[in-house]
Order: structure tokens, then C-alpha cells, then sequence
């Protein structure tokens, strides 16, 4: 039987503090008392560990906050989306585990959407996103991120709200700026076929940055269809032509796979990469490839901590999705810091005592104990 360690490494109180004055010294509220700024945050996360509203979370909390009180504060205080922008960023890079600065990662960048409905108005519509259709629109708020997975550490280090006037060139240049000060060198780059395209593949290459991207399949024949009939895997070349300005010529690497029954099919099925300066074997680029779905899996964790409203304010959408992302990376920080122990080779980290869930639990049961749960409805009088 496995002893414990005489003194607990982490307690629901010192997790709560960890995120609360993470979040005030990187990104401050201004108000008149120093408990107040506190109180504000302990809601903030309140709900983002329910994954609830604000305006349910004070509801159910026993304090003189309202959901309205705490939405106009922030309202007050957040009213430039690229200074917000710079502060989340600022506060992702707050609480990295050692290992991540100025070494080489595996990185990801991709593009997370959530659906808007109705009508934009003038405030609103740069901020919306069209893209394909999926749950009942076409319209999104959309937050693109570059993500690192190094040693099972799988932690994202920007974040950028995306505009309508944005290309993908700009949103992969805005990412990489937000990472600079971290002088990570990168082992490989992973988009999705969303980014397939001469410019982005042109401007990759420029910047010598080796990268892997699905090539897209468009038309019966030509383009990369011309290639889909070997009947083994093997490298090539390709030229691409989009405009005038936009020919690019890339290694294309074509995969062969049997499929012998697989999901009910037979036959030969074919995958397509650009692939630049990947030093990894042809037969093993699709399980690399594959591997980059881990930033899914962040998005997921996300998803759990995310603050739920329906307001249409893009800053305050940008300051939801920031938080979520923000107490996923302090997660990860305290599991490598806390709940781990050094040994020869690599930390032996006890991942499965303190997962995301517990974290939240943590979160949820403190912010109650401090504020109290109300067990008594009155209806008012007159």
C-alpha cells in the first residue's frame, strides 16, 4: 500500500488562490476596495468551474454581488478587445510548467468557433466569422490559438479573437508574434486543411518553419487527384496556382492505405500532406498527423470551464473564452509542480489524483464555503 506524504502538497484554498491572483496580476479590475476586485474574481471562476452563467452564479451565492453588478464592472473596465487580447496572452504565458521556454515543441495552431445568431450590429459585426455551416448558421465568433504539446504537457500560449478582415497569413503571423518572447523553436507546425492554401504554404516556407497540412482534394481530376493512383505511398512534388501572385511549389507526400475492410470498405484509400522539412519516415506522417489532435482534447477541457452567456459584447466573449483557456494552462501548472515528484529521466506526475474535474470541484466548493450557498427563497412584499 502506497503511504501519503505528511503534508498535503495542495489544498482547495491555496487552488483558489493560485487562479484568483493569477487572473489579478495579469489582468486587473479596477474598483474602489482591494477585497472587491477578489470577490469579483471568486464569481468569475465560480462560474467558470460550473461552466454556468454569472448571473446563476451570484444567484445561488449568499453576497451583496449581483450577476448585473459583476457584468458592469467588467463591461467598465474591458473596452479595448487588442488590450484584453494582450493581457490573456500575458496571462497564458504567467503559469508555464518548466521545460517550455526556449526549447523545441511540437505546436498546433487552429481555429475554435461558436455559433452566433441574429443580426450584428455596428459594434459587433468585424468580430463575426463565416464559415461553413454547422449548428443551424454560418455566422461564429471565432478565437484561433497555437498550442504546445511537449512531454504530455499539452498547453496553449496565444490567443487571438479572430476579425472578419482577417486572413489566415495574418491570424498564423499574429499567433507566432504572441509567442516570441517565449523562444520556442519549433519541431514541427500542424494546421488543419482550413490553412491549405498557396499563400499560407508560400509564407510557411518563407519563414523556414518546418509544418505539415493536409492537402485538400477539390475536383475528379488535376491538382492533387493527378497523384491518387500509385499503388504504394511516395514523395513528390507540386505547384499550386491560386493568382498571379500566389504559385508555390512544396513537397507533396502521398499515403497509400489498404483499407481491407476497415469501417466496412475495401480498396485503396489515399491521404495527401504538405509536408516541409518533416524529418519523420512517409509511412509514419498520418499517426504524427494524428497525434496533433490533442489541441481537440483542448478544446474539450476548455469547453468544461467555460463561462455561459449570451451576451453579444465581443470583449466580453474574448474575457469568457480567455478565462476558460487561462484555468486549463494553471491546471497544468500545478499538477507538473505540485502533484509530481523529480526522478531520473522525466517527473513522475500523479495526473489521475488532481484531473480537471477535481481542479473545478476544488474551485466550486471553496468559492461556497467563503460566500455560502442560499437555502431560502422570499418572495418579496406590496
Amino acid at each position: 500500500m502506497k503511504t501519503k506524504t505528511e503534508k498535503p502538497v495542495l489544498t482547495d484554498k491555496e487552488n483558489l488562490n493560485e487562479v484568483v491572483e493569477c487572473l489579478r496580476e495579469n489582468i486587473p479590475i479596477s474598483s474602489k476596495k482591494t477585497e472587491t476586485e477578489k470577490d469579483l474574481y471568486n464569481i468569475i471562476i465560480g462560474a467558470a468551474a460550473s461552466a454556468d452563467s454569472i448571473e446563476n452564479t451570484s444567484n445561488k451565492l449568499d453576497k451583496p454581488y449581483t450577476g448585473k453588478t459583476v457584468r458592469n464592472y467588467l463591461v467598465n473596465n474591458f473596452q479595448d478587445f487588442q488590450e484584453l487580447e494582450a493581457q490573456i496572452n500575458k496571462t497564458l504565458k504567467s503559469k508555464l510548467p518548466r521545460g517550455i521556454r526556449k526549447r523545441k515543441h511540437k505546436l498546433a495552431i487552429d481555429i475554435n468557433l461558436i455559433p452566433y445568431y441574429g443580426h450584428p450590429n455596428e459594434s459587433e459585426k468585424d468580430y463575426i466569422y463565416r464559415s461553413q455551416a454547422k449548428s443551424g448558421t454560418c455566422s461564429f465568433y471565432a478565437y484561433a490559438t497555437i498550442y504546445a504539446s511537449a512531454k504530455n504537457k499539452r498547453l496553449t500560449l496565444g490567443l487571438i479573437g479572430i476579425k472578419k478582415s482577417h486572413t489566415n497569413v495574418a491570424i498564423i503571423t499574429y499567433l507566432l508574434d504572441k509567442i516570441d518572447s517565449l523562444k520556442i523553436k519549433f519541431k514541427r507546425l500542424y494546421l488543419d486543411r482550413g490553412f491549405y492554401s498557396a499563400s499560407v504554404i508560400k509564407w510557411l516556407m518563407a519563414l523556414d518553419i518546418p509544418f505539415i497540412i493536409p492537402a485538400i482534394k477539390n475536383g475528379k481530376t488535376g491538382g492533387i487527384n493527378q497523384y491518387l493512383k500509385a499503388k504504394k505511398s511516395y514523395k513528390t512534388r507540386h505547384t499550386m496556382n491560386q493568382g498571379k501572385d500566389d504559385e508555390v511549389t512544396f513537397p507533396l507526400w502521398i499515403v497509400c492505405k489498404y483499407l481491407k475492410g476497415k469501417r466496412n470498405k475495401h480498396g485503396v484509400e489515399y491521404l495527401a500532406f504538405v509536408a516541409y522539412k518533416v524529418d519523420i519516415r512517409l509511412d509514419y506522417i498520418v499517426e504524427d498527423y494524428r497525434r496533433r489532435f490533442g489541441i481537440e482534447t483542448s478544446y474539450r477541457l476548455k469547453n468544461i470551464c467555460r463561462i455561459r452567456t449570451t451576451t453579444k459584447n465581443p470583449i466580453l466573449r474574448l474575457f469568457y473564452v480567455g478565462i476558460s483557456f487561462v484555468v486549463v494552462n494553471i491546471w497544468i501548472y500545478l499538477f507538473w509542480s505540485k502533484i509530481s515528484k523529480p526522478r531520473r529521466g522525466s517527473r513522475l506526475v500523479y495526473q489521475d489524483l488532481f484531473n480537471l474535474k477535481q481542479m473545478l470541484a476544488f474551485l466550486t466548493n471553496t468559492i461556497n464555503q467563503i460566500y455560502g450557498v442560499k437555502k431560502i427563497v422570499y418572495i418579496p412584499q406590496g
